[in-house]
């Protein structure tokens, strides 16, 4: 008896999406992604991702995520960079590896650090009872270190600046969760709902790196986009 072997999915079609690039040149781009927008595809997101918007421009990886060098969060809004060559997509990620992509976000929490600065250095992976969650209680940790610097201390908040050191999926939360900081607005983590927020307050908001075939310095940064602009004013008032 022959078997039908499942047919691969299809590669992604071109879709227009209205994307802000901050920087473009030949080899690779920097796009500003709003809150809400998936970058790759995956279940339940087969369209209307980055990526999508992307065919014909982004090159290097695989097909469903062409391009993409790091990722953020569907409804993490801010910076990401974008290989356009499969030259500069291997040397992008050679960065990544090194720990050379700086990518500092700015996150609102609930609660008083106890520090002015940090360092969290604790492995996270898939959690044991919820693999919709990733936690330090897990069967498959993989190194994960975030830095961290008050910005504003509020009366029930603090507005921080996060660097990442790696990249491991819903880092920044995870961790400042684990830390009693959790992140506002964060439907998973943190506090769903404060400050009328329908979203985490996280927002990758300055990338800088070498740039791969010139190896000058190529620094973007992003303003507060006007949701988490409105929240912050409503935890100053606090």
């Amino acid at each position: 008896m022959e078997f039908e072997r499942p047919s691969e999915p299809l590669p992604p079609e071109r879709e227009e999406l209205e994307l802000a690039v901050v920087y473009e040149d030949e080899y690779l781009l920097v796009i500003d992604k709003p809150a809400g927008l998936v970058v790759h595809p995956a279940r339940g997101h087969e369209r209307g991702t980055l990526v999508h918007g992307l065919v014909g421009v982004a090159a290097g990886g695989e097909r469903e995520r062409r391009g993409i060098v790091h990722r953020l969060d569907r409804d993490t809004s801010g910076l990401l960079v974008v290989a356009k060559t499969e030259q500069a997509y291997a040397r992008l990620q050679a960065l990544v590896r090194k720990r050379a992509l700086e990518r500092d976000y700015l996150a609102l929490v609930r609660g008083r650090p106890r520090s002015l600065r940090g360092r969290i250095e604790a492995p996270i992976g898939r959690d044991r009872d919820d693999p919709l969650r990733q936690s330090l209680d897990t069967d498959k940790p993989r190194d994960a270190v975030t830095h961290f610097a008050v910005v504003e201390l509020l009366d029930e908040h603090a507005l921080l600046r996060v660097r990442l050191e790696t990249g491991r999926t819903h880092q920044v939360r995870v961790h400042l969760a684990a830390i009693e900081l959790p992140v506002s607005g964060d439907l998973v983590y943190g506090v769903k709902g404060d400050l009328g927020l329908t979203r985490q307050f996280l927002h990758a908001a300055r990338l800088a790196f070498p740039h791969p075939i010139s190896g000058e310095t190529v620094e973007c940064e992003s303003k507060l986009p006007a949701d988490l602009q409105a929240a912050l004013e409503r935890a100053r008032e606090h």
